[in-house]
């Protein structure tokens, strides 16, 4: 990975990030990974500078290799997707409304953050 610059900071940063379906139910087949990928990826065009350099989606959890610039708080980074991504699959698909009825959910409240770096 290399040294990425802005207007006030250079810096290096990626993050390993994991979140899971809510109650870890395995609801992804691999036609709505499929989809949710695409979503994922759409979801960092909103945020300059915000690149997801690797991902895998199982049946019930997510994990990607990330670069989030310090200007973002991760925290904000991860609710915009997991917010966005929910929003759009309980419009699309009937399966998430007939699983957790009306709550607003798709996704457990936390997820798993780590940052990745290299040996000095």
């Amino acid at each position: 990975m290399e040294v990425r610059k802005s207007n006030h900071s250079v810096y290096r940063v990626q993050y390993h990030v994991v979140w899971v379906i809510k109650y870890r139910l395995k609801l992804l087949n691999p036609g709505l990974r499929d989809h949710l990928k695409k979503l994922l990826y759409r979801a960092t065009k909103a945020m300059p500078g915000v690149e997801i350099q690797e991902i895998n989606i199982q049946r019930e959890h997510i994990h990607m290799m990330m670069v989030i610039p310090p200007r973002y708080a991760v925290s904000e980074v991860i609710g915009k997707m997991k917010g966005w991504t929910a929003k759009i699959f309980r419009e699309r698909y009937r399966l998430f409304k007939n699983v957790y009825g009306e709550k607003e959910v798709m996704w457990s409240t936390g997820y798993f953050v780590s940052t990745v770096g290299i040996d000095e």
